[in-house]
């Protein structure tokens, strides 16, 4: 049986318009490797803190396990909620300084203190496990939204970072990476910390 001329057509235009999609589509896999790459070696060292010490701070002006968290949630969280209302509209043209900033590989070195211009919800601190599956519900978020946006180039849009400056969308994705690889570092010097801290706490 021969198919008529207008459904070979059809078809055949289907086959051109899904090898163009496939052509436009952008390869932001080095981004999510990046993520992935994070979200397991942090998990790693959440894993090293024991469900009863994590609300405990190994010092007054120090963070607890659960305030990593909580801190890393609001960060991707606000970077997800920003990149949807910025690449909603028509992307800005910025002068070539205008687009200068710190290298990212900054995010991830310790060296650098600086307080954070989020402040901590106290309503987000809760038992480990809780914590722990909200983060990677809010992977799961950002992953959809870099999927969804996959056909369109968002390297056009970009705003300003409190501390490294401009960056593109693609850029304040690398950056949540490397955000939390830094806290990754600060979880595992907490895993250390914590038993002797609670040792001495116990002879108290």
């Amino acid at each position: 049986m021969f198919c008529s001329w207008p459904t070979r057509l059809s078809k055949r235009a289907a086959l051109r318009s899904n090898k163009l999609r496939e052509r436009t589509l952008l390869d932001i896999s080095p981004i999510v490797d990046e993520l992935a790459k994070a979200q397991t070696l942090f998990l790693r060292a959440a894993d090293e803190i024991a469900s009863q010490h994590w609300n405990t701070k190994p010092e007054a002006e120090k963070w607890s396990g659960a305030e990593v968290v909580a801190h890393l949630i609001l960060v991707e969280r606000g970077v997800n909620d920003a990149a949807k209302r910025v690449t909603q509209k028509t992307p800005k043209s910025f002068k070539p300084w205008q687009k200068m900033h710190l290298p990212l590989w900054l995010v991830r070195v310790r060296i650098l203190r600086r307080k954070s211009p989020v402040p901590l919800v106290p309503a987000l601190l809760g038992h480990k496990e809780n914590m722990l599956n909200e983060l990677r519900a809010t992977r799961t978020r950002t992953l959809d939204f870099l999927e969804e946006t996959q056909h369109r180039d968002l390297g056009a849009y970009r705003w300003k970072h409190p501390f490294l400056g401009s960056l593109t969308t693609y850029e304040w994705f690398e950056m949540i990476a490397a955000h939390q690889m830094r806290h990754g570092k600060q979880v595992k010097e907490l895993a250390r910390q914590l038993p002797k801290v609670v040792e001495i706490s116990q002879k108290q």
